[in-house]
């Protein structure tokens, strides 16, 4: 061979290959995207496992961390993964491992940690060469077999080693851990389940294949978090989410109300939704109190020790604890969605969505044939013992020949293969046996031995043979495992209760208020403000005004009114009680809170009661009946509700008593008319319909009441009596009429008072 000149050979780094880069960044950028899919971050349908935990387990399993075993250092643990299995920073190792070990993180840990492996808070764990670790009996579990023959085995990434392609255990890793990761064009995300509903649905599948999904959906209730909360979603939201295999589950925050005496009480929170840090849940709760975005909530502490207690203190004892919850529920991460998205590898190594129904065919397929690898696996190893059996036996019945050959020929063991029809393993395993083998009681065990062994053959011929009989040993076994974690167990009782609730309602602002008692006073050159506490209304109006001014309106309300103020224009305005300024001065000018139109004249301000209907009456004799609530308006601009025509004005804004059944109305003229209630339209806008008619003059007032009761008017004077026109029939008429003269004795105003 001829030798090569390196100071003119080229250099294979400088070789150029001209290629366009739209085609060679897809091909580079494809076998990246299929690397990340297929063995970095989808879990396995089989076992659940990504690539860097299955390596975790396998090596701590060669260094024999049995859960009966003493701890050794993670950082053994991690070098010893990395050097072998897993070429990738020993940081990112950790990470998976402290996660295998956190019981708020796994439902059922895979690896049991000694000292700081982190806390619910979001602290980070210690450094791995302070940590400990050994398996848990799960990973016993889900490693069971695998020195069966059971899964196949590759080399490492060096060749030197061999590590499982996968787990062939019976513990349903998949499922009842969950999983999460991004690839590249896709993810997963898998929460954690209850390993005895998994069980119970599994083993209505091995024995009905086409069963429907809701009598899958009868026994498996949906997630099993590790923190525990309450699932809120209805069962058809959950069904769903299982048929596609892609949703999403509301959990909220276990919460109780604890008495703290003298009517006071307090929120407690002992369990959190799954995947959230408590300490930043603190932060979220407290920077609502410190910036007053929730009012209604004075104060929240956190009492955690092990177990979780939240304290979250109201403003007053008077604030709904349900109110205050659903606040946080919809503000916090009290309350959360966990996603559901079963995109998995399949034992081809597909990625795919698989639906739970397909997720538990493919798992429970993967245990039969590992059920049935093993058998096969068993009965080999029967054969072999077995033939070494018989040859023992043969050379027991010959023992003195056998004997003899030994001692006699220079190469025995083709002498006794060709004498005996033995086979070479036979002939092997007799020259290795020891001389106190040779006693007459070896001979018996032997025996039965053989007479065991080809029972126990018989049998695995039988189960290789019959399906039937693999469902039903996998069903007994998997009946072994969940009696082993079944919902009686510490670690198998289910954590996450189900109980339905609708969505988060939306809060009215006014419910963040806290509910105080005012007294609200309008001048007559509109200036507003609100006394604090209910003060009679006629120091109210005796109150200090500027010079000129007076009282113009004063009546008791609470912060969480809202109040319309109406001009004679018809327009309706919205002013929130709580926005008041202040009794101690004389208020502030109501037009710095709305936009009244130029020299709009108020004719009303009143509270805007949830649910009260309005009367609403014009000068010309025009009106309708309003819901409250309609007039309100969301804006400084206000809301048209009247329409009143030129020249006219609003005249009557009264609400109406519960139990009314009619309408009187007055004119300037004197002349009363009354007429049933249900004859005035009910709009949220217009004119109205004629409730009076006039020859000169207009409308002076309207008021709804009852029929029975009669009308009741105050007498002048200081008396303060008050007169009552009990028989009513003679001004009882249609509505839009002209009507006849009022009582005697009724108010020379024309007011109905």
């Amino acid at each position: 061979m001829a030798d090569i000149d390196l100071a003119t050979a080229p250099d294979p780094l400088d070789h150029i290959v001209e290629a366009p880069l739209d085609s060679a960044l897809s091909e580079r950028y494809l076998v990246y995207a299929l690397s990340t899919i297929t063995a970095r971050s989808l879990p396995d349908v089989r076992d659940g496992l990504k690539p860097v935990h299955r390596r975790l387990l396998w090596g701590m399993r060669l260094l024999r961390l049995d859960p009966t075993s003493a701890y050794k250092k993670c950082a053994r643990v991690v070098g010893d993964v990395m050097g072998k299995y897993h070429p990738h920073g020993d940081q990112s190792i950790y990470d998976a491992m402290v996660r295998l070990a956190q019981p708020f993180a796994l439902r059922y840990p895979l690896v049991d940690g000694q000292g700081n492996f982190g806390n619910i808070d979001g602290d980070n764990a210690a450094a791995m060469r302070y940590t400990e670790a050994r398996l848990t009996a799960a990973a016993n579990e889900l490693m069971a077999g695998l020195d069966e023959g059971t899964v196949e085995f590759r080399p490492t990434y060096n060749g030197e080693e061999e590590e499982p392609e996968v787990f062939p255990g019976l513990f349903p890793n998949l499922l009842a851990n969950g999983a999460s990761g991004i690839a590249v064009g896709m993810a997963t995300s898998i929460p954690p389940h209850n390993l005895a509903e998994i069980i119970d649905a599994a083993t209505l599948l091995i024995d009905d294949p086409h069963l429907d999904d809701a009598a899958l959906m009868g026994v498996f209730r949906g997630p099993d978090l590790p923190t525990g909360g309450v699932l809120v979603d209805p069962p058809a939201s959950i069904a769903a989410a299982y048929r596609s295999g892609r949703g999403s589950f509301r959990v909220r925050a276990r919460w109780t109300v604890q008495e703290l005496g003298r009517g006071t009480w307090a929120a407690v929170v002992s369990e959190i939704p799954y995947g959230v840090q408590k300490g930043k849940l603190i932060e979220q709760i407290a920077a609502l109190v410190d910036e007053r975005k929730l009012p209604i909530l004075a104060e929240v502490r956190d009492e955690s020790d092990e177990a979780i207690r939240i304290v979250l203190e109201p403003r007053s004892r008077a604030v709904d604890p349900q109110l205050l919850m659903d606040s946080l529920f919809k503000l916090t991460d009290l309350e959360v969605r966990v996603p559901l998205n079963l995109n998995v590898l399949d034992a081809q190594r597909r990625p795919g969505v698989m639906s739970l129904k397909e997720a538990l065919l493919a798992w429970a397929a993967f245990q039969v044939e590992t059920l049935v690898r093993r058998a096969q696996h068993r009965a080999a190893r029967i054969d072999e013992r077995l033939e070494l059996l018989a040859g023992y036996l043969t050379a027991y019945l010959n023992l003195d020949r056998v004997i003899a050959i030994i001692r006699e020929e220079d190469e025995p063991k083709p002498v006794l293969a060709a004498e005996f029809a033995l086979t070479d393993r036979q002939a092997e395993a007799i020259l290795n046996m020891r001389l106190r083998s040779l006693r007459r009681l070896e001979e018996m065990q032997l025996r039965k031995e053989r007479a065991g062994l080809e029972k126990e053959r018989a049998e695995l011929t039988k189960l290789l043979e019959s399906p039937q009989r693999q469902r039903t040993r996998l069903k007994k076994d998997l009946a072994a495992l969940r009696a082993r974690y079944g919902p009686d167990t510490a670690l198998g009782a289910r954590r996450t209760t189900l109980e339905e609730a609708g969505p988060t309602r939306e809060i009215p602002p006014e419910a963040w208020i806290e509910r105080e008692p005012v007294t609200v006073i309008l001048s007559q050159r509109g200036w507003i403000r609100a006394m604090r506490g209910h003060v009679p209304l006629g120091e109210a109006e005796a109150a200090k005004f500027k010079e000129g001014d007076g009282p113009l309106f004063a009546f008791h309300a609470h912060t969480t009114d809202k109040l319309l103020l109406a001009t004679a224009g018809g327009r309706f305005y919205t002013l929130h009680a709580d926005k008041l300024p202040g009794g101690r001065s004389f208020g502030e000018p109501v037009r710095l809170m709305v936009d009244l139109e130029g020299e709009a004249e108020i004719i009303a301000l009143c509270k805007a009661r949830p649910g009260a209907k309005l009367l609403l009456a014009s000068t010309d004799g025009r009106g309708f009946v309003t819901n409250a609530g309609d007039a309100l308006a969301e804006t400084r601009k206000g809301k048209q509700v009247v329409n009143v025509k030129e020249g006219e004005r609003l005249r009557v804004i009264r609400e109406v008593p519960e139990g009314a059944d009619s309408v009187a109305a007055i004119g300037e003229n004197r002349k009363l008319v009354l007429f049933p209630l249900a004859e005035v339209p009910e709009l949220t806008r217009g004119a109205g319909a004629p409730l009076q008619r006039y020859r000169d003059g207009g409308l002076s007032d309207a008021v709804a009441l009852r029929f029975a009761d009669g009308l009741s008017w105050t007498m002048g004077g200081a008396s303060g009596r008050t007169r009552t026109e009990a028989d009513l029939t003679a001004w009882r008429t249609a509505r839009g009429a002209a009507g006849r003269m009022a009582p005697n004795g009724f108010p020379r105003d024309n007011r109905f008072g």
